[in-house]
């Protein structure tokens, strides 16, 4: 039982420093340092990438080379704080997602703070939406994902709609979401000496940028404090070991009490949006994501 535990400690070490590589407090050394891992990692010939503009914003569909399906697409919303991240870093995750699925995938590049800060991101992702419903598909052939960030302005993204009383997406999937910008959460220091990705100085700033002068608490930055009646099906995946693990489970807990269908896993020994990295967690992880997105397209 010892063995696998310190080949984690090991793992973890290694995430630590690849994810240092990355980071940068220069915010577009660190915004090309994340496209540059997308461009490689997304390399592959069983994938072929479109791009499309949006009105002006970069979009980008992923889809197999193969036959698929067509009847259903999934609307990702890439993480990154909401200060980078990009359709090419998340092809890390939107390659995993069209191929596991058969489904196409688009992504967007909405803007980013601190250039433009909340409701930029928000605003975007609407418009984004509107595009989709204006190409032809229904709200209800759509699942919406996204992981960090993506998570929080996938969640934004709902709300919003709901409230403007439009219909929502057939379903949500979320990895690693940050639904909580008060980083209110027990996990903050439970989990402060374990996370490999993310610490809370880094948050801290990604907030400022973010949401400063904002009030924390409103459900379209903070989507934890939302309503979620009425919420369609959603289903979460989130690492034992970040410090956003409490993002997690209060959301589940959230969705419970509103009577939302949610499944949620906490993967052991994983850490922040682990579905990236080239491990068999990972692959798993796509793997569920696939079987909820196919149970709630029946």
């Amino acid at each position: 039982m010892e063995k696998p535990r310190i080949t984690n400690q090991s793992l973890m070490q290694l995430i630590k420093r690849v994810h240092g590589l990355v980071e940068n407090t220069d915010i577009e050394k660190h915004r090309q340092s994340q496209n540059h891992i997308g461009a490689i990692l997304g390399n592959t010939r069983a994938i072929k990438y479109q791009e499309v503009d949006i009105h002006g914003m970069y979009g980008e569909w992923v889809s197999v080379n193969r036959a698929h399906m067509k009847k259903y697409v999934i609307l990702h919303c890439h993480g990154g704080g909401y200060s980078t991240g990009s359709s090419l870093y998340a092809r890390t995750l939107t390659s995993k997602l069209a191929d596991s699925t058969s489904m196409d995938v688009l992504c967007f590049d909405y803007r980013l703070a601190p250039e433009h800060p909340y409701p930029a991101a928000v605003e975007d992702a609407m418009k984004v939406w509107n595009y989709l419903m204006l190409f032809g598909y229904g709200a209800r052939d759509v699942i919406l994902t996204g992981d960090s960030a993506g998570g929080n302005l996938a969640l934004a993204l709902a709300l919003r709609l709901k409230e403007e009383g439009r219909l929502l997406p057939r379903g949500i999937v979320l990895m690693s979401p940050w639904t909580d910008l008060t980083s209110s959460g027990d996990s903050f220091e439970e989990k402060a000496d374990l996370d490999p990705v993310l610490n809370s100085v880094y948050i801290d700033r990604m907030v400022k940028a973010y949401a400063e002068g904002r009030e924390l608490k409103d459900p379209m930055i903070s989507p934890l404090y939302g309503d979620f009646n009425g919420f369609p099906p959603t289903y979460i995946q989130v690492g034992e070991n970040e410090i956003l693990l409490s993002d997690s489970t209060r959301l589940h807990q959230a969705f419970v009490d509103a009577n939302v269908s949610v499944k949620m896993d906490v993967y052991p020994g994983m850490w922040h949006v682990f579905q990236m990295s080239p491990v068999k967690a990972a692959r798993e992880a796509m793997d569920r994501n696939a079987e909820f997105i196919y149970d709630i397209c029946r």
